[in-house]
């Protein structure tokens, strides 16, 4: 089996895994909206109590099984579990097929911002003539060609290509900071991120989101590390790649947030509800463009944005559709057959997120949640396979790692959080459409949520539920 040639070669490509398009749209507005520096308070306890003791398990069963997630349950944690590696696997790679669509959004407004065209209609115009219509259709399927492409080489093909764009990818975001931070009156949003108001900390509703973009911003309990670490060394840190991982991952976000708010602060802070209100599209596609077009050098800067952009999602997407091609590896299929397999899957998945946005969004907020689920079979995966012969294994690699502190993370902790989360969406989704919340026709529904969990438990069960 192939292996990664060195650890930077595996952190570069799991860092590739865990910075996505999340990190760039969704964490500023997320800190922005939920206090600045307090939220920081919590989103940094979270990573330490959710992101990295996750990552560490994932690592632990990828490299012991060299399997996927479905045979990686089965061997380790018991034939008769095999369907919540199956789970694991589904809802990645339903996020996948419409995340594709993200990806070719962004190599989209890439193309419009090396021609200049990005400007030649008001952004929100631009914006509404383009999403949910047939145009997306050849940047989708841009995104995905490259994507598949890359993971079609193996993973010595992954690697090369995540030496190349991480690095670009981190010069880029750092240049964009550091000419945010530079701009007229940059310092109110510095002062907007980082300064806490300590009695925000009280607010249970400020640690939930800080929660929350924990268990959707590193990648943590998607199975996506695991399926890198079927190819990493048996000398590896397991703890010490996993911090380098989580903390290289949320250093990205802090960059982002710092290049959204300095911007937003020096150009336009009168907008700055309407804008963080506009959501993840809208703070991107409508409103970034709009902002750095008053810039000097405003084309230059909007084009390193747009880059930066879609090197996140393409590094992400890598390791999806590396993910469902493990899947089909570990039953028998060649490579080149199980990587057809999935992008035909995430070609046909994700042409309904292409073409509504109401589809992209119902599918968003189905396996977002359902990423909590999974990081609650991930622990459950650890406790049945031991979580002190896993720590004693653990403990001998490195001296960052304490044993008690992870044994009470995985065991308790974890699982508790994961059911705080999925309650709390859910009883958001009620708050929402009280009336109608069981309905699953509507977008953001529980109903919706109750019937495509539903159906994919009942799939994955029926498949792997029994002994084979």
């Amino acid at each position: 089996m192939d292996r990664f040639s060195s650890r930077w070669g595996l952190i570069f490509a799991t860092l590739g895994m865990a910075v996505g398009t999340g990190n760039i749209w969704r964490f500023p507005r997320i800190a922005a909206s939920q206090g600045g520096g307090s939220f920081l308070i919590a989103w940094v306890v979270f990573l330490l109590m959710w992101s990295i003791p996750l990552m560490i398990v994932e690592f632990y069963i990828g490299r012991k099984a060299r399997k996927g997630p479905v045979e990686a349950f089965s061997s380790l944690v018991g034939e008769k579990f095999a369907w919540m590696g199956g789970w694991i696997a589904l809802c990645s790679m339903m996020i996948m097929a419409y995340y594709a669509v993200v990806a070719g959004w962004c190599f989209r407004y890439l193309h419009l911002s090396l021609t200049g065209g990005i400007w030649d209609t008001p952004t929100d115009e631009l914006w509404q003539s383009f999403a949910a219509t047939y145009s997306v259709l050849p940047y989708h399927l841009l995104s995905l060609a490259l994507a598949v492409i890359v993971v079609y080489t193996g993973v010595r093909g992954i690697e090369k290509t995540s030496k190349i764009l991480m690095p670009t990818l981190v010069v880029l975001v750092v240049l964009l900071a550091l000419r945010a931070v530079t701009l007229d009156g940059a310092v109110r949003g510095l002062n907007y991120l980082f300064k806490p108001d300590f009695g925000l900390l009280l607010d249970p509703k400020v640690w939930l989101h800080a929660l929350t973009q924990n268990a959707w911003d590193t990648g943590a309990g998607w199975g996506l590390i695991l399926a890198y670490a079927v190819y990493m060394s048996k000398k590896d840190d397991i703890p010490l790649t996993a911090s380098l991982i989580a903390f290289g991952n949320n250093s990205i976000s802090l960059m982002a947030g710092i290049m959204v708010l300095s911007t937003l602060f020096s150009i336009n802070p009168g907008a700055k509800e309407e804008i963080l209100g506009a959501g993840n599209e809208g703070i991107t596609f409508i409103w970034m463009p709009r902002l750095l077009e008053t810039v000097p050098f405003g084309g230059f800067f909007t084009m390193l944005f747009f880059l930066a952009l879609a090197i996140a999602a393409l590094t992400s997407l890598i390791s999806m559709i590396e993910l469902g091609t493990r899947v089909f590896i570990d039953i028998g299929y060649k490579r080149k057959v199980a990587v057809a397999i999935i992008a035909t899957f995430s070609l046909v998945m994700g042409l309904p997120s292409a073409l509504s946005m109401e589809f992209f969004r119902n599918q968003d907020w189905v396996w977002g949640v359902g990423l909590i689920l999974s990081g609650l079979f991930f622990s459950f995966g650890a406790i049945q396979i031991g979580v002190e012969k896993m720590a004693n294994a653990l403990s001998g690699e490195s001296v960052l790692f304490s044993k008690k502190v992870w044994i009470v993370l995985i065991k308790y902790l974890i699982p508790v959080q994961a059911v705080i989360l999925i309650v709390w969406w859910i009883a958001q989704s009620i708050r929402w459409y009280p009336d109608i919340w069981w309905s699953p026709l509507i977008p953001e529904s529980v109903g919706t949520i109750l019937l495509q969990w539903g159906a994919g438990l009942i799939f994955v069960y029926s498949i792997f539920g029994r002994k084979r």
